[in-house]
């Protein structure tokens, strides 16, 4: 009515449309719903233009426990769901 958009079941459900996403290697499974993901970014310096290879590590949930050590997945930032975790595997 007067031109809204009614939101559908389907959307709702939907991953997440915002929020960065990155692809690394799971390296820790050890908590309850919650795995550990090493992120590896490849740069140039702007000023010496030396190639620099960054790692970082994310805790993302992962609901069921299903990702092992080793397995290659994509996370993506949501909304807080605890103090540390602030991604989700995809």
């Amino acid at each position: 009515m007067f031109g809204r958009k009614q939101k559908t079941e389907e959307t709702q459900e939907a991953q997440p449309k915002s929020g960065k996403r990155f692809s690394g290697v799971v390296v820790s499974d050890k908590m309850q719903d919650t795995v550990v993901v090493k992120v590896e970014r490849y740069y140039k310096h702007p000023k010496y233009e030396k190639f620099i290879k960054e790692q970082k590590r994310y805790k993302a949930h992962n609901p069921g426990n299903t990702k092992k050590i080793g397995d290659k997945v994509e996370i993506q930032e949501v909304r807080p769901i605890s103090k540390d975790k602030h991604f989700i595997v995809l």
